[in-house]
Parts: C-alpha cells; structure tokens; sequence
C-alpha cells in the first residue's frame, strides 16, 4: 500500500531477480533474440533489461506500462532506441512474428502495414539516419538560427565519463551534473575530498566549458541510509532537494565547498534544486559566501532549478538573487499538473508541453530577462523535437539535453527561423490543451 513503493514496482522486481539469480548461482542470462532484428513488445521492462538490449538486433521497443520519463524512457533516449511506452494491454494480444511499425517520434504503432505504409516509413527511417549522420558530422558547430539567433545546446550528465562523450557530442557546457551518482548506493556520504576531486576532474574534462553542479536533490522519494529522515506520506511534496539540504547543512556545506576548491580547474556554477522560497535562496546563497570567504575565492555563479510552480510565479522576485534559472520541465509538469510522472495510467497527459505549464517557462524566461540573468531548460522536454521550436520562440537562453540529443538539437535550432518561432510560441500559449500544441505546425 505504499505509494512510494508502488511507484517504484518495476525497479523493485528487477533487483529482487537480480539478487535472487545472484544467490543461486545463475549466470546473468541475455535476453534470448532471434538472429534477425525484432521490436520487443512487453508488460515492461526493467532499466537494466533496457540497458542490456543489443541495439543491433533490437529495433525498439513497446510497453504496456511506463511513462516519457520514467528509468526506462530515458535509457531508450540515451541508447538511441526508439520506444513507445503507456501502450495498454492491448498490445501484449499480438502474435509473435507479427510485423509492425513503430513510431517513437509521435508514440503510434502500426500492426501488419501494408506495402505503401513500410515503403513510406522506410523512407522516414532513412531520412531520420541521413539527418543523424549530417547533425554528427556538424556537432561542433553553434546552433544559430537562419536569421542569426543563438541557442546554447548543453548536455544534462552523471559523471566523468558522460562528460567526456558531451565533449565528443559538440555540447557547448553542462546544463545539469547530477551529483546523487556520488551519494547513493552506499552507507556513508562522500567526503569533501572525493567530491572535490570528481568535480575537478569534470572541470578539466570540459575544457574550461561552463558546468553547471546541481547539489544534492534527494529527499524520501530518494532516500539515503545514512541521513535519518522521517516517514513521510508523500514525499514528493515532503523534505527534497535544497529543503532536505538546509536541514543537515553539513551536508551541503561538504557539497560547496567541494564545488568551490573544483572551480579554480573550470568554469563551475552552482545550482540549487526545489527551491520553492525566497528565504531557501537566501539561506543557500550565505552558505555560498561565507565558504567563498574562507576560501579565498569569489565570482562562482549560482542559480536555481524552476520546478516548483511557486518558484515560476516568484520569478521576479528570485531573479534579483541568482545568476541564472534552469527550468526542470519534468518536476514542472508533475507539480503544476497535479500528476506523478512515474504513474503509468497519467503518462499520455502528463506532457511538459501543457499550456499550463508553458506559461509558467514564459514567466520565468521575462522575469528573468528583465533582470539580466539567463534561463535554461533542463529537463526532457529541451529535447523534444515539437519543443524546440516553442521554446526557441519563448525566447529561452539554453537547452540542455542527454549526450546524444545534442547533435539533433543543434542541427533543429540551425533550420529555424527565429521570428517564426516566436509566432508559434504565442500560438502555443494561446492553446486549451497539450494536444492542441503538438498540432501546431511551424512555417517555413
């Protein structure tokens, strides 16, 4: 009956069979494929089932369950694998062997096509490869509109080794250096010393790129075994990310500290996550001073994630005590939207391109551009391929993405027009639903 562990099931039972092949003697067994390429089709499927998939013999995948940022959505994203999740039972019905088409760009499948409809999807497929390989072959340079608006393209990324393949990529900075890789899956937390050296280490991988470090965002959702923490009824809403942080300010003092001695290898930026008040910005910014005192340091930038509605609306006032914003479009949707991203029966409506929500970027993006400061998004929806375009016209400053969105998210940015793109995001903003806006058509 609990939530927390309801919305966790598939994570759940994947480690369970783990630890129970494990305690057997069982050799971790690869899905057994047939010698030609196949699109899986299943209940669900576990982030390490989806992580162990061999791309050349699977084409995709379908589920019944899931949503477009679950574990499993966003392996699928980083392994190129197009996958349509939320599919209902009705899927599991086909046979074996059946052909289909599956479409990971708008979500549909098509069951036993006809000759007109694989000739045509045939055709998108090499299109969409031609595409890929020309954005690769030009990932390096900027992405700038036809008519000479600049978009910074960074990557969102977990660790050292996803910072040396953002480089790779043609990613401009690090949007988003998730640090939780640091503190989870262990019984004590990281000393100043490790952070310090991963943070350093970062910092010289991107060559002086700017790396924005989001400090610890866990919170019951996320528990951590040495942090004693209350049981609570709904920890989404309960002691997360700078909340949980301001409450054992050792922890984050560790955390900046770290950041701050890293800084002088790179260009390395603080952000806060969760922030829903004023006095949490405050608290954390004299934190930030008081160790950039001690240390001898000073100029290190510091801005906050918007993903709190209350932090969208307050905008303005926030703009005055940040360097920057960073809009987390995942947290955004759940909380204005009133729908857990992770509960798979709300997946088709919980969409980052709901108007409501769009309208709390378009405040956060004026507000903060009457202030002077820039505004970046860092979560699933900087990728989204309908998003681009609407963000663009918005008027946003900088989209982060996974390692390997980069090179087509540049390569979108360069074919557009910028003043059409602010065309379409009034039009966006004027729209009743989510569907309505994926509708709208760009023109060129």
């Amino acid at each position: 009956k609990d939530p927390l562990l309801s919305a966790r099931a598939a994570d759940l039972h994947d480690v369970g069979y783990r630890v129970l092949r494990i305690l057997v003697g069982a050799d971790e067994q690869p899905l057994q494929l047939p010698d030609h390429p196949v699109i899986i089709i299943a209940d669900d499927l576990a982030p390490s089932d989806t992580a162990a998939l061999d791309a050349k013999k699977v084409l995709g995948f379908c589920t019944v369950l899931g949503g477009p940022t679950t574990h499993t959505a966003i392996i699928a994203r980083s392994l190129g694998l197009p996958a349509v999740v939320s599919a209902g039972k009705s899927i599991l019905s086909l046979e074996e062997s059946t052909p289909i088409i599956l479409n990971g760009d708008d979500g549909t499948i098509t069951i036993n096509p006809d000759e007109m409809e694989l000739k045509f999807a045939k055709e998108q497929k090499r299109k969409a490869n031609q595409l890929r390989t020309q954005a690769q072959a030009t990932a390096n340079e900027p992405a700038v509109t036809l008519d000479g608006h600049r978009v910074e393209i960074a990557a969102n990324i977990g660790g050292l080794d996803d910072a040396r393949k953002a480089m790779a990529s043609g990613a401009e900075a690090v949007g988003l250096l998730r640090t939780e890789f640091l503190f989870l899956e262990r019984s004590d937390p990281p000393s100043e010393e490790e952070q310090y050296e991963v943070y350093r280490d970062i910092a010289k991988a991107m060559q002086d790129k700017p790396v924005i470090i989001r400090t610890l965002d866990v919170g019951g959702d996320k528990p951590l075994p040495y942090i004693q923490m209350d049981e609570e009824a709904n920890p989404f809403l309960g002691e997360r990310g700078i909340r949980l942080c301001l409450a054992k300010p050792e922890l984050l003092r560790q955390q900046i500290r770290a950041i701050v001695r890293a800084s002088q290898f790179g260009k390395l930026r603080i952000m806060f996550p969760m922030v829903a008040d004023l006095s949490e910005l405050k608290a954390a910014r004299v934190m930030v001073s008081e160790i950039e005192s001690e240390l001898n340091v000073s100029g290190i930038e510091v801005g906050i994630m918007i993903e709190v509605p209350s932090a969208a609306l307050m905008a303005d006032i926030l703009a005055e005590f940040v360097d920057f914003f960073s809009i987390g479009t995942n947290d955004l949707t759940q909380y204005t939207l009133a729908m857990d991203r992770m509960n798979p029966n709300l997946a088709g409506k919980s969409d980052g391109l709901h108007p409501a929500v769009l309208r709390l970027i378009q405040t956060t993006i004026q507000a903060a551009h009457q202030a002077g400061k820039w505004v970046g998004v860092c979560g699933e929806l900087g990728a989204d391929s309908t998003a681009i375009p609407i963000l663009t016209g918005m008027g946003i400053d900088e989209l982060s993405v996974t390692v390997p969105a980069v090179p087509m998210a540049k390569a979108q940015v360069r074919k557009l027009n910028y003043q059409d793109t602010r065309i379409l995001a009034k039009q966006a903003l004027r729209c009743a639903t989510a569907e309505a806006v994926r509708k709208l058509k760009l023109d060129q």
